[in-house]
């Protein structure tokens, strides 16, 4: 990828530049779903770390688990929750704003102290459409866009994942700009544009 080409996965619709990844393991926890497919968003949450290099472990030291993931018939659902919306900033407005645009998927991110993601509460509506998407595309989708802090237009017209002998993958670019991402001479936060010329750096070699 070109180095216009990442910076725009980090640049956010206001126009500022900013990357974040995890910093702690991540310890994530699924709400909303069957067995079967519990393991199925659980396993691509473990490749996409693995993808990274990063890791994972089974509780966080002060938050039990630091990636909160949340599967929905409707939006409604998530306001009678309890004690949800002391977690989730905004909750009942969102909600509102989530219904009135028939979103199917929404993220909020917690941070460091450093700016480095140190947690993330992951909702996705399961609408008609979706639903007729196999688990599978749903989990890897999901465990890409939560890796890192991506800019909110970054997979607005298209996806990070890509179809190829009758499966679905991580697109190849963005697999690439992961592990790069996360090679430990890179920082854990970045605010200056400069910073995607690394990255493409990191990727070219």
């Amino acid at each position: 990828m070109t180095e216009d080409e990442i910076a725009a996965l980090f640049t956010r619709s206001g126009g500022g530049y900013l990357f974040a990844r995890w910093h702690r393991p991540i310890v994530p926890v699924v709400f909303g779903l069957d067995d079967a497919t519990l393991a199925v968003v659980k396993g691509a949450i473990e490749a996409i770390v693995a993808l990274a290099g990063h890791r994972m472990a089974t509780t966080d030291p002060e938050q039990g688990a630091n990636l909160m993931v949340f599967f929905l018939r409707e939006w409604d659902e998530l306001l009678a929750l309890p004690d949800l919306g002391r977690l989730v900033e905004g909750l009942e407005p969102q909600v509102a704003r989530l219904g009135a645009a028939g979103a199917t998927q929404y993220r909020q991110f917690r941070f460091e102290e450093t700016g480095a993601i140190r947690a993330c509460f992951a909702f996705v509506r399961i609408s008609d459409a979706l639903a007729e998407a196999p688990a599978e595309t749903i989990a890897l989708g999901l465990a890409a866009q939560v890796i890192l802090l991506w800019s909110d237009r970054a997979f607005a017209e298209r996806s990070p994942l890509a179809g190829g002998a009758g499966r679905t993958v991580l697109r190849p670019d963005i697999a690439a700009v992961i592990r790069a991402a996360y090679d430990p001479a890179m920082p854990e936060v970045a605010r200056d544009p400069a910073h995607a010329l690394r990255l493409a750096a990191r990727i070219a070699v």
